[in-house]
């Protein structure tokens, strides 16, 4: 049996330290020379067979930091001794790292300096590889010799789809593994045991704790009710897994399956003992339920809204109060930058007569103990508990937003034919979560980008003749049940009849093989299950004890997207924008969905959006009582009445679309907090509407566009310049608030972006500016609002929207070194109070004025005090530093880092606030 270790990959690979005492240094070169596979194939002149393509070479991607997200264990401690890469590993990043640098000169005829050709096909001089997996005759894998994308090509389905599951196994078959484990909340035993890998585990399975005849019946119903598609895409999988395993039985006998496997136990790198386990269809359900829950599962939080709101009608009585929270909470502000143009979307607004709210009493709320029996040690959890936990913030981030998208109609472009750039920002990973492929066979005809483990289809990016990406949406289809206790704790009374919870347990347990590892241990993880979904918090309403739980209309659903991702497969099904929102509409993950052709764009926002009872205000939690319940509402199979495709936010040849994750369209309400008057979606509207308003608009100006946005601070170029009208409204006396001044208005006046000096030289422009308005943010949000609102609201506001998130704000909501940047914060609260108190119109105004009482004078009071404080800290106090940054290296403590999920590591990159992975197309002709 192959030694198990107890220190996952994402302990022992992220510490050189850690490396050489499982291998030590002075033999690694000696080992490496044994262990080198062979992975080199010969390259064979041949050309990928294409489909039609009508993108006219117009059509790009990028996806840093690579495509290859496999290293055999040679390549790994290669890359831990020495620093060298495997082919294909990080060929992507420095392309996408230069744009923040090179866009101000851009041209059509240079953006492939910074994104890959996505054209159909292999030039035959361009052909790195051919490979027919398995040996079959009918399919192929071509690699390209510049980016090692795969390009698979079947003359049967079957086999076009074993062809993509083997490349998806070639490129991420150690994250495919590590995903599956995730869904299953099993990560820490299959890992090795570190502690630091429960955090990970545990934030998903909560939120989807199936059990193994859940993730079966869950394919069983997505197929028994998509008729003939269903029974397709059950095939389609299930040539996919194959594809999969046959490659998992290749590496293993020819002995250059992933390194990360011999790390952690799985392989012995001496005998090649060891298993890794064949996959089944249900790992791709767990594996959905995690991008389920990251990036589609928008809602939640009633619980927290509920605690805020009782602290506002604590502050200042039930009505008054009620009034101040729900102008913080901008529902529907009118100042809300929005995607849909002049058209209204009523959808989760506030009731005009709320019924049957749950609200909890005052300090009753306690957190459901989701851990239970952990045993052993816990050996060497804080040398690596902080790296992992900050990888999970950094996962489960994105369920908070990101993404954008610029669309701009062919009545405005130089060309006449639609131009887009957008994409998904899924985070900066090592290896990424996505990959790119091209599959083409009967049915298929698509290029772009998929989850690894769930790449049966690509799931962004382009056909023969269009292409389509997405943003989070964020809309609510979440919501929080009160369940009457009845008997024990674990009884609740569903319909009038006292009924039992489910026990649905997950147990972790792991074991020392080497004395430099962790002790035993083990410990489960315990979720209780109602017919209203999970239960996440206990609490009493009203004097009775409850339990509330979660629903969600995509829980036990995880499945069911797949046919609108094999529709947008499909070149006989996507032919017209009306099709393409067809096909969407078959997802049912929250997201916005953008399209183009060369004719046509469009719009449609997807989702199963239930069809809520009569009253019900979707922001609090409700009785689960039968009266409260969705409309429709099947507890078995957990569907209901949803809204139809015609309410759900959607448009077709708009002037322009522009998407940060901001509000989709008027009264059309999301569960996140903060789509007010400054929002980054913003950055896009400006720039864009300015480009369609002159027209003539290029590939490279909508770029440019977005590169710009990319690097500016949004506190900067929408909140500060107000802030200073405030300040300057008398002369500055004190010298040290009027340097600090003066900077900022240098910096503004510059642009307020957050650039290098020059490219590579790891140095901000403006350094001082950035430092003081970083360190001043939280103060003057501080200084502006507590007073008013008392510690208490504050507090509790605060955990409903954190007050900033700077590139360098590890306290936020992304963490450190994650890119995404600016759409959290107070900065449309901070913006709608200093207009309010410099006595501006404000639409959507706060309930009251906070600044200095309400007063010019007192407002610029505490302005300048707060932006004193701010000058006078230090660069080492504004950035801490971290295990990467020095304190005080600003550059750094912005910097973007691929978070290592296996043995490879890439260096860090100057920030850009854009997407991981980003198209750029513009369709010359149509079928």
């Amino acid at each position: 049996m192959p030694r198990r270790t107890s220190r996952t990959t994402l302990d022992r690979l992220r510490t050189p330290g850690r490396v050489t005492g499982f291998l030590k240094t002075a033999s690694v070169c000696a080992l490496i020379a044994g262990l080198l596979s062979p992975l080199g194939q010969a390259a064979a002149a041949a050309e990928a067979t294409a489909a039609n393509d009508y993108c006219g070479s117009q059509c790009s991607d990028i996806l840093p930091p690579g495509q290859n997200g496999n290293a055999t264990l040679a390549q790994v401690l290669l890359n831990q001794s020495f620093g060298t890469q495997p082919e294909h590993a990080e060929d992507q990043l420095g392309p996408y790292a230069n744009l923040a640098k090179g866009y101000p000169s851009l041209t059509n005829a240079t953006i492939n300096t910074f994104f890959n050709d996505a054209s159909f096909g292999v030039p035959s001089d361009q052909v790195a590889s051919t490979l027919s997996p398995g040996g079959r005759s009918d399919v192929t894998i071509v690699r390209d010799k510049k980016t090692g994308v795969p390009h698979i090509t079947g003359t049967t389905r079957y086999g076009t789809e074993y062809g993509a599951g083997y490349a998806a196994a070639q490129d991420r078959l150690w994250l495919m593994d590590v995903f599956r484990h995730v869904g299953r909340g099993q990560l820490t035993a299959f890992a090795g045991g570190d502690p630091s890998n429960q955090g990970l585990e545990q934030q998903f399975w909560r939120n989807a704790p199936y059990t193994e005849a859940d993730l079966q019946a869950q394919i069983d119903n997505a197929v028994a009710n998509a008729g003939a598609r269903g029974q397709q895409a059950l095939a389609d999988v299930n040539a996919y897994v194959a594809g999969i395993n046959a490659y998992i039985d290749a590496s293993d006998s020819g002995r250059y399956f992933p390194g990360e496997y011999v790390l952690t136990g799985h392989k012995d790198s001496v005998t090649n003992a060891g298993t890794i386990e064949h996959f089944k269809t249900t790992d791709l359900v767990a594996l959905a339920s995690v991008i389920g829950a990251l990036f589609g599962s928008g809602g939640g939080g009633e619980v927290n809204n509920a605690l805020s709101l009782l602290a506002a009608q604590e502050q200042y009585g039930v009505t008054e109060g009620t009034k101040v929270w729900e102008s913080f909470r901008e529902r529907n502000d009118p100042e809300a930058v929005v995607t849909v143009h002049d058209k209204s979307f009523p959808y989760a607004g506030k009731p005009a007569d709320p019924q049957g709210a749950a609200l909890p009493d005052a300090g009753s709320v306690t957190t459901e103990p989701l851990v239970y029996d952990p045993t052993g040690t816990g050996a060497g959890q804080s040398a690596t508990a902080a790296s992992t936990a900050a990888t999970a913030t950094a996962l489960s981030s994105a369920k908070r937003g990101m993404s954008n998208a610029l669309v701009v109609s062919g009545k405005h472009t130089a060309s006449g034919h639609p131009v887009a750039v957008f994409g998904p920002q899924t985070g900066y990973f090592a290896p990424q979560l996505l990959m790119l492929q091209e599959i083409q066979g009967p049915g298929l005809s698509a290029r772009g980008a998929s989850f690894a483990g769930l790449s049966m289809y690509v799931e962004l990016g382009r056909g023969q003749d269009y292409a389509w990406s997405a943003t989070t949406s964020g809309q609510d289809i979440i919501d929080t049940y009160a369940v009457e206790l009845c008997q024990d704790d674990y009884h609740y009374l569903y319909h009038g009849t006292c009924t039992a919870m489910e026990k649905i347990e997950r147990k972790n347990s792991w074991a020392p093989t080497t004395a430099d590892d962790t002790a035993a241990g083990s410990y489960t993880m315990r979720v209780w299950r109602t017919k209203y979904g999970p239960v996440e918090y206990r609490a009493t309403v009203g004097g009775k004890k409850v339990a509330y739980t979660t629903l969600r209309s995509s829980f036990m659903r995880e499945a069911d997207s797949i046919i609108g991702f094999q529709m947008l497969n499909d070149p006989d099904y996507v032919k017209s924008p009306e099709t393409f929102q067809s096909a969407v509409q078959h997802i049912n993950y929250t997201f916005n969905w953008f399209y183009a052709d060369s004719t046509h764009t469009a719009y449609y926002n997807s989702g199963d959006n239930p069809v809520r009872a009569t009253g019900v205000d979707a922001d609090f939690p409700v009785w689960a009582r039968s009266a409260y319940e969705w409309q429709g509402w099947n507890p078995t199979t957990n569907a209901a009445a949803y809204t139809p495709a015609s309410a759900h936010p959607n448009s077709i040849d708009q002037d322009y679309y522009i998407s940060w994750n901001n509000k989709q369209a008027a009264d059309y309400s999301t569960a996140a907090w903060g789509d007010g008057s400054v929002h980054r979606g913003n950055l896009l509207e400006d720039r864009v509407k300015k480009l369609v308003a002159a027209g003539g608009v290029t590939r490279a100006a909508l770029v440019k566009a977005m590169a710009d946005a990319a690097l500016a601070d949004l506190r900067a170029q929408d909140v500060l310049p107000d802030l200073l009208k405030v300040i300057n409204s008398s002369t500055v006396t004190d010298s040290t608030a009027a340097a600090a001044v003066s900077k900022l208005q240098t910096w503004l006046t510059a642009g307020g972006k957050r650039t290098e000096t020059s490219a590579g030289s790891k140095a901000y422009a403006d350094a001082d500016a950035i430092r003081i308005l970083d360190a001043w943010w939280p103060l003057l949000v501080k200084a502006e609002f507590e007073p008013g609102l008392g510690t208490g609201l504050y507090t509790a506001m605060i955990a409903n929207l954190p007050v900033d998130e700077a590139p360098s704000a590890a306290h936020g909501p992304t963490g450190a070194h994650a890119g995404s940047s600016f759409q959290y914060g107070w900065w449309s609260y901070v913006d709608k109070d200093i207009r309010a108190v410099l006595g501006e119109t404000v639409k959507g105004p706060l309930e009251r004025k906070y600044c200095g009482g309400g007063s010019l004078s007192g407002c610029r009071d505490i302005l300048i005090s707060s932006l004193k404080t701010a000058a006078g800290k230090t660069a080492a106090q504004v950035y801490p530093g971290d295990d990467l940054c020095a304190a005080g290296n600003q550059w750094c403590a912005d910097s973007i880092v691929q978070r290592t999920l296996g043995g490879i590591k890439h260096y860090n990159i100057s920030w850009q606030n854009r997407p991981t992975y980003q198209q750029v197309v513009e369709f010359t002709s149509h079928r």
